[in-house]
């Protein structure tokens, strides 16, 4: 007991010698040379401390891997359920034990309150920890573990159910003196009560589900039809994902930031606050890039937040790490938004900047312990960014899912200073079952620019391969002038990108760049291609011409350009101006880290074909290319090109996903715009309208059907057979030409 009192004493006097009284300057030599964020130091794990025995995860993926490793650090075994589709994942090597619970379907495995407890029961676990999503904010299944006597590792189900309630939550905020958002207090009846109360609030505003969170059930209405379509949509949503359709509207704050704080209270009636996390960055209310500390918030700010979310912590007896959610806006102004009360996505962030394990707090409270930190305790030591790696294309909406396998996976950690929380490795499935996370991309430093730096260097390094992902809309946002400057806020992406996200725009000294790797590429496969190893008489007869006259084709443009080997390197002249591309980079490597005049780049080699076709990534962006000889690229124009099919009359699905309702039959006319069909993908509602006005010629799914990417849901005006056979009879004429145009040249 003495020696746990000295230790708490002396990382105590040696924080308040190395931190300022401005809470801000970090004690560089913590986070120098660390490599993955996870040495706290704030309150450090004590062996000797009383603790459990045995926990069992109710949950998956990156997160359940998370509690698992602060578990394994306290000397506590760990059990871990699964679905049949993920008997194999890495949460469940992880853990101690494993137990299946049911099949793909979470409502069939991890909602299934039955089938968790009765694991827990022949496990022997004394204790659950239910990470976030899921089970993490059921009051139910709180209840059922305490009459089973299992510690919960969250709060009491009394906070769960005030907070969990948006309504309910609101006039507790509001008891407990919290600054709340004007709007309808009760409950919304149906679309067209809808459309009454949000005129009485004044549009816009924001129609969400009373229960749940994470961005599902949510919409902006600007006037009534958006309105009825939100209600429908949200009503939906909510009941998919939480089980309870309420609908409740409230005041739209426009052009908001959103600001998290962090909490932390014990059953003992103590209760702090870990500062804020900016979380304005997001698509269909979903977070996309958080940092902390808040390049907005003063310190006035941070304290008079921090304050109210702590009351409002106290006014319901919470005991574990919870978040406070508010939005502010330009004057600083700041008002209630909800309280999840969970452990949040983006804890990691929290854990960087303040030196506290917040899982490692989760479970001390669950087992009684009083918090040994205090509100003196708590400093901001730095910057942390996370960028959420997700399985999306982001140019759809700034993020679709995508579903594949992971051909090929490398995480950035060979950067210090790179935290990756993740729940998948190299052959994992991404599937249409559960959320897209791939990664929670974690870096910091010791001021901001240093956290951008590092970030936009981990996705430079960043390997995924058989699935379509978001780096290239992430590592953009790192780089673009309003996020650099702090100015962002809610409205961030549709702002910056008004018809969506395009990729890299690469600047000319970039296209400059560009052409030199994609050439210096091309050419290193050349002259390798002409070493026969262990044939010495192949190595006498090479002759290599001076220089090599090139057209590189990408994106629209085709650049004719010169190259030249130059002591191992190579030197490309584009547009009369010479740029210098060290040689010494690996074909094998799926990452090349080459010098371009000097300057070092992380260049992602994807795929190299034999007709001189070359995919990269450079700065986040796949460019597919062609690199030809200046004669070989002289006779593409004696090819045709392939004739573009109309898809005008064609509902496409832009996603794999599950369809929920079907809203024409064949023979019905409709007009533009008119909603056909709904496309669930990871309990997110997505509603697909016809692009032209016409007849439903063919109506190729029901509701309850599985359907891929570019799947044809609906067709207007065409057969489908038709198209087919058109398409059938372009294949064999182009087929024709191109084989006579092949032999000609031959």
């Amino acid at each position: 007991m003495a020696g746990s009192l000295l230790r708490r004493e002396y990382y105590r006097v040696l924080r308040r010698v190395l931190l300022p009284s401005t809470r801000h300057g970090p004690p560089t030599f913590l986070l120098a040379g660390v490599k993955h964020c996870s040495i706290y130091t704030t309150d450090p794990i004590n062996h000797k401390e009383p603790t459990f025995n045995k926990i069992l995860v109710a949950n998956r993926g990156e997160i359940a891997c998370r509690v698992m490793k602060t578990a394994r650090e306290m000397g506590i075994k760990t059990v871990a359920i699964h679905s049949d589709v993920d008997s194999n994942a890495p949460h469940v090597k992880l853990a101690d034990e494993a137990v299946c619970v049911g099949t793909a379907l979470a409502s069939d495995s991890y909602l299934r309150m039955d089938k968790i407890i009765e694991a827990i029961k022949h496990t022997g676990a004394q204790a659950v920890h239910p990470g976030y999503g899921f089970l993490s904010e059921n009051a139910e299944f709180v209840q059922k573990l305490e009459d089973l006597g299992v510690a919960f590792i969250g709060p009491n189900a009394a906070a769960i159910v005030g907070m969990g309630d948006k309504l309910e939550s609101k006039r507790l905020a509001m008891a407990a003196g919290v600054n709340t958002i004007p709007g309808f207090d009760g409950i919304v009846k149906d679309a067209e009560d809808c459309v009454r109360i949000s005129r009485d609030i004044g549009y816009p505003v924001m129609i969400k589900a009373s229960a749940g969170g994470g961005g599902k059930g949510m919409r902006i209405a600007w006037n009534d039809d958006e309105a009825r379509e939100g209600f429908k949509l949200s009503s939906m949503e909510a009941a998919s994902s939480f089980g309870d359709d309420r609908i409740l509207v409230e005041k739209f704050v426009d052009n908001p930031r959103h600001i998290e704080i962090q909490v932390l209270g014990d059953k003992h009636g103590n209760a702090i606050y870990l500062n804020e996390r900016e979380c304005s960055i997001q698509r269909r209310n979903q977070k996309v890039i958080e940092e902390a500390p808040s390049v907005f918030l003063d310190e006035a700010t941070r304290q008079a937040m921090g304050q109210q979310a702590v009351a409002l912590a106290k006014q319901i007896g919470y005991s574990s790490a919870g978040t406070v959610e508010f939005l502010v806006d330009s004057k600083k102004n700041f008002y209630f938004l909800e309280m999840n009360t969970r452990l949040q996505v983006e804890h990691p962030i929290t854990e960087c900047i303040t030196g506290v394990d917040l899982v490692h707090q989760m479970i001390r409270v669950a087992k009684g312990h009083p918090l040994k930190l205090s509100q003196n305790d708590i400093f901001i030591r730095g910057w942390a960014i996370e960028s959420r790696v997700y399985a999306e294309d982001p140019f759809k909406n700034f993020g679709l899912p995508s579903i594949g396998r992971l051909s090929k996976y490398q995480e950035p950690l060979h950067l210090s200073k790179v935290r990756c929380d993740s729940g998948v490795e190299e052959g994992s499935e991404i599937s249409i079952y559960y959320d897209p996370m791939i990664c929670k991309l974690v870096c910091y430093g010791d001021n901001r620019e240093e956290a951008i730096q590092r970030s936009i260097q981990a996705l430079d390094a960043y390997v995924i391969r058989g699935v379509t992902h978001n780096i290239p809309l992430l590592r953009d946002i790192l780089t673009e002038e309003r996020f650099v400057t702090g100015n962002i806020s809610t409205n961030y992406l549709p702002e910056v990108y008004p018809e969506g996200f395009k990729g890299k725009q690469v600047s000319p000294r970039e296209k400059m760049e560009l052409t030199a790797i994609l050439a210096s590429v091309h050419l290193k496969n050349e002259l390798r291609s002409r070493v026969f190893y262990n044939d010495q008489r192949s190595a006498g007869n090479t002759k290599l011409p001076d220089s090599w006259d090139l057209v590189v084709k990408f994106g629209e443009w085709e650049v004719p350009c010169s190259a030249r080997l130059s002591q191992n390197n190579f030197e490309v002249t584009v547009d009369g101006t010479a740029v210098t591309v060290d040689g010494h980079f690996d074909l094998a490597s799926p990452l090349i880290e080459a010098n371009i005049d000097g300057a070092h780049e992380t260049i992602q080699l994807i795929k190299l074909g034999s007709a001189g076709d070359v995919r990269i990534r450079y700065k986040g962006t796949a460019f597919q290319s062609q690199v030809l000889t200046q004669a070989a690229h002289s006779l593409l124009a004696l090819i045709p090109e392939k004739p573009k099919v109309d898809q005008s009359k064609q509902v496409l699905s832009p996603m794999p996903g599950l369809v929920k309702t079907i809203a024409c039959v064949p023979g019905d006319m409709v007009a533009e715009g008119q909603e056909l069909c709904v496309i669930e993908a990871m309990k997110m509602q997505n509603s697909l309208s016809a692009a032209a006005s016409g007849k439903v010629k063919v109506v190729n799914v029901k509701a309850g059907d599985t359907v891929e990417e570019e799947q044809v849901l609906v067709g207007a005006g065409v057969d489908h057979s038709e198209t087919c056979h058109k398409h059938l009879q372009e294949y064999r004429i182009n087929q024709k030409v191109n084989f006579v145009g092949a032999f000609s040249r031959h």
